[in-house]
């Protein structure tokens, strides 16, 4: 087949911009190339207009433009002509786009358009309880009804996305996300260091990691020698407007606390594997995902992950078996079972085992692309 993605972000040097979104539709873009299929992504907002190879995939990069007037609407327009004369040009059969910001919102795709879920604005509103702006749920909604089908990363984003935006569920199918799990190998779990607890993410308050302060602060009364380590881009908060979220977190640990934390900032991706198959323990309270990329990353190397218990999460973790969920608003509660496994060996040899198991049986994606593929296939028929 040849497979087109529309996307504001991918996991590139010459891209300004990837986060979780990034790395599902570069792991899934890779493996169908890896098979035979013809593949593009369009990554818009960018810098200079450029294309590049990569791993077998078609990189175009879309330099943001600006208009005097209705920028959204005309910087669509811009992105309709380039995308549809690729697409005629490649005779690409299908074409993916996310649900974030609503981007395929008033542009005519020459091929049918299937929105994957990634979260969109008006799904992350509602689930930390903002109000939504009334142009990015008018641009998602028309977005959405426009689409051909939709992939959901879990049953629960399908849900609530149906629900929020009046979709036909049976439009939805749910695809997980999935790992090459030949990249997150871990030949020596047994080796970490201990009392060391990890999270990977962007410092943002909707991750949970206010609630993630207040945590390690418990953990620090039992565990003194227990260390935090933070990876991730530091954000604004949209509650206080404080620039920088990691300055609210740093005011919420105590003295002890705080002489055991060491927040690393942005940090390579292979770096970032280092530091999984390191940690003790790895921990993720948050409160907005759709699905939730470096559980199952964490997961895959063997780790014991102390997970947010809301809808997604539990679709990743089987609770007790190969993790832990725990809602991130009991702060004691979560704090015991960082600390229950930091003081069980055998138990956190036990869960990396069992999470190991469940992300090589759910989230392989060798297998989850075929499922993709079919799913393309059976729209291409309708």
């Amino acid at each position: 087949m040849r497979i087109g993605f529309i996307t504001s972000e991918y996991p590139h040097p010459t891209v300004k911009h990837a986060a979780g979104i990034a790395s599902s539709i570069k792991n899934l873009a890779v493996v169908l190339a890896k098979q035979g299929n013809d593949v593009t992504v369009f990554v818009y907002h960018q810098e200079v207009s450029e294309v590049i190879m990569d791993q077998g995939v078609e990189i175009h990069l879309i330099k943001k433009e600006t208009f005097k007037f209705f920028t959204w609407y005309f910087y669509r327009m811009h992105l309709q002509l380039y995308i549809n004369n690729v697409v005629q040009h490649k005779r690409i059969d299908i074409l993916e786009a996310p649900d974030w910001t609503g981007i395929t919102a008033f542009i005519k795709l020459k091929v049918p358009l299937v929105i994957r879920l990634h979260g969109s604005d008006a799904y992350f509103c509602k689930l930390e309880g903002r109000k939504q702006k009334f142009k990015n749920f008018v641009l998602e909604k028309k977005a959405l009804k426009k689409a051909n089908a939709y992939i959901a990363p879990t049953s629960f984003a399908g849900n609530e996305t149906r629900k929020i935006f009046g979709l036909n569920k049976h439009k939805i199918k749910t695809i997980y996300n999935g790992l090459q799990l030949e990249l997150f190998n871990n030949e020596s779990p047994s080796l970490y260091n201990r009392n060391t607890i990890l999270y990977i993410g962007t410092i943002i308050r909707k991750k949970g990691v206010l609630e993630l302060a207040e945590i390690f602060n418990q953990v620090i009364k039992k565990q003194p020698n227990a260390k935090l380590i933070l990876i991730g881009g530091d954000s604004n908060d949209i509650k206080t407007g404080s620039k920088s979220t990691y300055k609210l977190m740093e005011s919420l640990f105590t003295n002890e606390a705080k002489k055991q934390v060491n927040y690393l900032g942005k940090i390579p991706y292979e770096d970032v594997k280092e530091h999984i198959k390191k940690a003790h323990v790895c921990a993720y309270p948050s409160f907005a995902e759709t699905f939730g990329m470096v559980t199952i990353e964490s997961m895959a190397m063997h780790k014991p992950v102390v997970n947010t218990n809301i809808g997604w999460a539990q679709e990743l973790i089987d609770d007790g078996v190969n993790g832990f969920l725990v809602h991130p608003s009991e702060i004691d509660e979560y704090a015991n079972k960082i600390i229950e496994l930091l003081n069980d060996e055998s138990l956190c040899e036990q869960m990396g085992k069992a999470a190991r198991l469940k992300v090589e049986n759910l989230f392989d994606i060798e297998k989850n692309t075929e499922i993709n593929l079919e799913y393309y296939k059976s729209i291409l028929k309708t």
